[in-house]
């Protein structure tokens, strides 16, 4: 007879859900926040297999990620809202912010490094993240010390070399001093054939560590230190030459990526005090980051081009290196404060370059950019009760902006120089209205102003092809958040609009390879459901959908590779996307000797649709369907687990271009992938 006893359910105590969306330390209820947000836990990446914060984000509905598979270059988009083609490594509409400072969009491909949770805030969020957020922003939370011993190890192992071993501990050093140190090591095969060698292109690994201290100067006071390192090797960009449905390949020179790598080298200071009535916090951080890898375009796809079948690969390196200083210093309400507000002021200075050193042909024709950037900001926030149904949220930042850029280019060996400077202040906010329908039904609308400042593109070859303007932008959101007490259902909803003018467009001439800035007008509107559902029975089903309609409202002639029309469709953003997912977790009967083991089943489903390829619409991405799976054993603090990826082994794009007058390319994502793992905390 089984153990009746053994196979009840576990019983869940749910948690309630708190965001730091409006700053580190200030935790609320994501239903009293006037905007759309998704939080993804630290426990649901390590189950869904979710290793970066691309992958988070490519897993998110209404959140779109443009990447050829290299570890510095991605576009962002948030509900249709982002730039045509960026022009830069500071040129984004999403604002990432990793344990509350600023953090380069570039660095999405590096690893989840021991995360507490990531949230993705939708919509413009200009007055705290300033003027890169015109379409939202990406927070970051990492694990913290604490005043107990705790840690975790663990290891997996699948096809498709993937492999990852990851482990922290920390706990207290003293009576006021505690610590903790965090290890990540990754690796795979990218899913693209080498004709040349019959194996993977090439093998990319990550290794990642970050140490940490905390300081309990005193009740009131305490301080964070933390450094951290990532370094990524043979990631190089990817471009496939279409169609390569489930074969891709690539005709390159075996060593072609030996010589990428990618390090990011970052350290932080947070210093909080809190006062009889408010909080004062101070971050500080300091990120060096260097990049280098080749852009190569292999044989098959020069002999498309050029329409030589005997055509060799062409490649250009591209080395870029940014250090970066930023503080922000805020006082804020009290946690749980009847009136929630916050104001500070932020500073920013960058210094970076974007180089093109060699390409096929040797040095003479290299060209050399030096960038930099101060940028300054004053803000304010606060939601304030009008009644006790009533709340009204308004926020405003001001930002003073200064760029340089300084340019070498040399054509056959003779140099051209070019010195430009940009000065700009601007004004950001927002205002928004809740209503509490019921103790567990809230409704709001918000109305805000984003701004993405101008600058200067990185892959300018010429004099007079750097600058470009300034995007602005005008968006509304109507929606709506509920919530039980027990927090056993949940569901949010929303309507958004956006209008941006003279939004970033990136003109590219494949033929001759010249680049120049173009400014063009779009528009996004759509909605949003997001649902949670927690059964009795230990079952788990949630989902999120998105309709997203995003087009290009004015004309851009004269780009390199076709005219942009208006009335075409935004590129990477599709219609409509959408994930569901089951969780169920139980006790079991005892077997081979476990005791009181526990399950734990997770499947995961994402959909996203068609979606344009460039600006010109000269060709759609495929929709895909993407199903994950996890099952686990778990007996005490130790679980051994199966896991899937990707179970329909669907190469769907990451990207597609065409480059006229016949030649697409794009690069595939990983296709099938099971494995094996076991997680032990303590």
């Amino acid at each position: 007879m089984p153990d009746l006893e053994a196979e009840e359910t576990v019983i869940h105590q749910l948690p309630t859900i708190t965001v730091s969306a409006r700053g580190s330390q200030t935790q609320e209820d994501p239903k009293d926040l006037p905007f759309g947000i998704t939080r993804v836990s630290g426990k649901k990446l390590e189950e869904r297999g979710l290793t970066s914060v691309e992958d988070v984000l490519r897993a998110t509905p209404g959140v779109n990620v443009n990447s050829s598979g290299g570890a510095n270059v991605s576009t962002l988009y948030i509900r249709g809202v982002g730039a045509l083609y960026p022009m830069s490594m500071d040129d984004t509409s999403v604002a990432v912010n990793l344990d509350g400072s600023p953090l380069s969009s570039r660095h999405i491909s590096l690893g989840n490094l021991d995360v507490e949770h990531i949230e993705v805030l939708k919509g413009s969020q200009g007055t705290l993240f300033g003027g890169l957020a015109e379409a939202g922003a990406i927070n970051i939370t990492t694990r913290k010390p604490t005043r107990h011993l705790e840690g975790y190890a663990r290891g997996e192992y699948g096809q498709e070399g993937q492999h990852l071993m990851a482990g922290a501990i920390g706990g207290p050093l003293s009576e006021q001093l505690s610590g903790r140190i965090a290890i990540q090591q990754s690796a795979f095969d990218y899913p693209i054939t080498n004709l040349q060698t019959g194996e993977p292109v090439s093998e990319p690994d990550l290794l990642a560590l970050r140490g940490s201290l905390m300081w309990d100067f005193t009740p009131e006071t305490s301080i964070l230190a933390s450094i951290e390192r990532q370094k990524t090797r043979y990631m190089g960009e990817n471009i496939v030459l279409y169609p390569y449905e489930d074969d891709p390949v690539m005709d390159v020179s075996p060593d072609i990526y030996d010589d990428s790598h990618k390090t990011v080298e970052r350290s932080s200071l947070q210093i909080e005090h809190e006062f009889d009535n408010s909080q004062f916090t101070a971050v500080t951080s300091y990120t060096d980051g260097f990049n280098t890898s080749p852009v190569v375009y292999d044989r098959l796809i020069q002999a498309s081009r050029t329409g030589n079948p005997n055509a060799t690969e062409y490649w250009q390196v591209q080395e870029s290196h940014e250090q970066v200083l930023t503080q922000d210093l805020r006082l804020s309400s009290l946690p749980g404060a009847h009136t929630f507000w916050v104001g500070g002021l932020s500073l920013l200075h960058s210094d970076r370059s974007y180089d093109n050193p060699r390409n096929t042909y040797g040095s003479s024709n290299a060209q050399f950019r030096d960038f930099t950037t101060k940028r300054y900001g004053l803000y304010g926030e606060t939601t304030l009760p009008l009644s006790r149904d009533w709340k009204l949220t308004a926020g405003l930042r001001h930002t003073w902006d200064s760029k340089t850029f300084d340019a070498t280019y040399l054509s056959g060996g003779t140099a051209v120089g070019e010195s430009e400077a940009l000065d700009d202040n601007f004004t950001t906010g927002r205002i928004g209205l809740t209503h509490a329908l019921t103790s567990e039904v809230n409704v709001y609308s918000m109305l805000s102003r984003g701004y993405n400042p101008g600058g200067f593109q990185d892959y300018g070859n010429a004099p007079g092809t750097a600058s470009y303007r300034a995007a602005t932008s005008q968006s509304a959101e109507l929606g709506f958040k509920s919530a039980m007490a027990d927090q056993r259902l949940t569901m949010n909803g929303a309507l958004f609009y956006t209008d941006v003018e003279d939004n970033h467009l990136l003109s590219y001439d494949s033929a001759t390879y010249a680049v120049s800035a173009v400014n063009a007008d779009t528009r996004s509107m759509g909605a949003e459901l997001q649902a949670s559902w927690h059964f009795d029975s230990g079952l788990t089903l949630s989902g999120d959908v998105s309709y997203i309609d995003a087009e290009i409202t004015t004309d851009a002639f004269g780009i390199g590779d076709g005219d942009v029309h208006a009335g075409n469709r935004m590129p990477d953003i599709p219609k409509w996307s959408s994930h569901l997912a089951l969780v169920y977790q139980r006790q079991v009967s005892p077997f081979l000797g476990i005791s009181s083991p526990l399950l734990n089943a997770r499947l995961d489903y994402n959909y996203q649709g068609a979606r344009p390829a460039d600006p010109q619409n000269s060709f759609d991405l495929d929709a895909y369907h993407k199903i994950d799976m996890r099952l686990g054993v778990g007996s005490g603090n130790t679980e051994v687990y199966v896991w899937g990826r990707n179970l329909l082994d669907d190469h769907y794009d990451l990207y597609g271009y065409f480059a006229p007058p016949s030649t697409y390319y794009g690069a595939p994502a990983q296709g099938r992938a099971l494995g094996l793992g076991v997680n032990h905390t303590f």
